[in-house]
């Protein structure tokens, strides 16, 4: 499968678009690009998008949700969301002289702090018009937030549940 290219069909049609998540998760970067096309689609194409999860949607797959607004978004009862922070694993080595060591140190900063706002940023999508606040969704995904799709309902952040 391959999404850009099922896009590409998409954008070239007349058709509205239709996506089905069913993930264990995967790539953020990659999830990121997929959301990135999503938005631009339903901006630019004057058309609607739906997305329905379908049992699994974990991690990245909450980020391809999340670009889909909240009446567009439906899970299959079964399915399981799965809202968490990134991880990231890292040995970092500081030898060498101070400034070089601080110079790193800087750069890792950056980086992690780059990763936050663009985590901060898909965390906004998915809890926009929700009963769950950003800074709610954040204390939860510190503890990898497990939701059903009754609770995701409860909470709104989907449109409905499809029987």
């Amino acid at each position: 499968m391959n999404f850009l290219a099922d896009l590409k069909e998409v954008r070239n049609g007349e058709n509205d678009l239709y996506v089905e998540i069913d993930t264990p998760g995967g790539d953020a970067d990659g999830a990121r690009r997929m959301a990135l096309e999503i938005k631009l689609f339903l901006k630019h194409s004057g058309r609607a998008g739906y997305v329905i999860g379908k049992n699994t949607v974990y991690s990245a797959g909450i980020t391809v949700l999340a670009a889909f607004p909240k009446s567009s978004r439906y899970l299959c009862p079964q399915a399981v969301l799965l809202i968490h922070e990134r991880r990231l694993e890292k040995n970092l080595v500081l030898n060498g002289p101070i400034r070089g060591c601080l110079q790193i140190i800087r750069e890792q900063l950056a980086l992690l702090q780059t990763a936050e706002q663009l985590e901060d940023e898909g965390f906004a999508d998915l809890v926009r018009g929700s009963r769950f606040s950003l800074d709610e969704l954040r204390d939860h995904a510190m503890n990898s937030c497990y939701l059903s799709a009754e609770k995701a309902l409860e909470l709104e952040l989907v449109q409905d549940i499809a029987d």
